[in-house]
């Protein structure tokens, strides 16, 4: 294929239309079983658990896209990062970003160590405190980077070069920042991991997940999980992670210059306590950001002086949705302590930074010019009274 730039691959990837009968929409094969010819000569496709065409096309753009062997499509973010782990045994080791999102906490903490997998959390933008955690059965060291909420930043390529070093396998959640702004595997990384729910999708209308492999072998360990678990996308979803991928480029392009100017705004505001964005220059991680990535996302949180202060902002503010995810045209305002981080306990969460006071915003297609005079007059309804407590 003719080496094209990412934004043409999203509409050019070798699925520009279907060979047998020229439609331009790749269609969906709503069919759990497949024909025979005979007994001894079963064909590509048997049953939609193992291999579906349409599921199969959304495949294989995803691993183009990061630029791995072999792409693997879920029915949710947390059923592709549940299947990566299973490539754990027993009495192995992983060290894991401290401020993960809560779904993988929830995993690692209460069913990882059911089958005897221990776990360190770390702050990984310590790459020492990286280093000490690495114990001689770790076999995997698990990243996502921006962090969930607070946006720390992991430097992908020291990391990945302490866990061969190690002889672990390195996996890192890229959902908030997309191939088309970072590229794990190319930074070393064994194994990339997406909510497709979020930006690749990106109408609040599909639950999928998506990974992306490294090379053949572990391609091939990936795949037995994949189909002896089956917790496989269908192909109606399928299609529609594949329609979101089309806009990919341009809803990115907005929302991350959205994002940039809220956080710019959100920084010299009175009101807010304190601003995490990557894009922005004080950003302790900014320099690893930009020396991995093309831009600091659209995705960005703030915290406000308490919690009266949060709700009382909350019930002013008109234009972004109150609810749970990121990613979509839509710009969501969400509450991490009982949304995305509900299955921390408040100490776990207080431990690593995530206050009562905090929201995280996803920009969406809307006018940041419109979100920035929203955000504003809700500011303003905050009563000195509930910032001074």
């Amino acid at each position: 294929m003719t080496k094209y730039e990412q934004d043409t691959l999203l509409i050019h990837n070798g699925f520009k239309y279907d060979a047998g009968t020229g439609a331009v929409s790749v269609p969906i094969y709503n069919s759990s079983t497949f024909h025979q010819v005979d007994v001894d000569s079963f064909g590509k496709y048997d049953y939609s658990r193992s291999g579906n065409p349409t599921r199969e096309v959304l495949e294989e753009t995803i691993a183009l896209l990061e630029g791995g062997v072999r792409g693997f499509a879920f029915a949710s973010g947390m059923a592709a990062i549940s299947t990566a782990f299973l490539l754990l045994s027993q009495g192995d080791h992983v060290v894991i970003t401290e401020d993960v999102y809560g779904g993988t906490f929830r995993v690692v903490t209460e069913v990882l160590t059911r089958y005897g997998i221990s776990h360190t959390f770390v702050d990984m933008t310590d790459i020492a405190q990286v280093e000490a955690a690495i114990q001689p059965n770790t076999k995997v060291i698990y990243m996502e980077t921006p962090s969930n909420p607070l946006l720390k930043i992991t430097d992908i390529r020291a990391i990945c070069e302490l866990a061969k070093k190690a002889g672990a396998l390195t996996f890192v959640d890229n959902t908030f920042l997309t191939p088309l702004s970072q590229k794990p595997l190319e930074l070393g990384a064994d194994i990339v991991l997406h909510s497709a729910t979020k930006f690749l999708a990106g109408h609040s209308d599909v639950m999928a997940g998506l990974a992306v492999v490294k090379d053949e072998e572990l391609a091939k360990r990936f795949y037995f999980l994949q189909n002896a678990f089956g917790a496989i996308l269908s192909p109606h979803d399928s299609w529609l992670v594949l329609r979101g991928l089309k806009t990919l480029h341009v809803r990115l392009q907005h929302s991350v210059a959205a994002a940039e100017k809220i956080a710019e705004y959100l920084q010299t505001h009175p009101k807010v306590k304190r601003v995490y964005y990557p894009g922005l220059a004080d950003h302790p991680g900014r320099d690893i950001q930009f020396a991995q990535a093309t831009d600091g996302g659209a995705v960005l949180s703030f915290e406000l002086e308490n919690e009266e202060a949060l709700r009382q902002f909350l019930a002013h503010v008109k234009l972004p949705v109150f609810a749970v995810s990121l990613g979509a045209v839509e710009s969501i305002l969400s509450y991490p302590a009982k949304m995305s981080h509900a299955a921390m306990g408040q100490e776990e969460r207080e431990k690593r930074g995530i206050s009562a006071s905090l929201l995280r915003l996803s920009a969406g297609l809307e006018n940041p010019n419109d979100l920035i005079r929203d955000i504003d007059q809700a500011l303003a309804a905050v009563e000195t009274s509930a910032v001074s407590l």
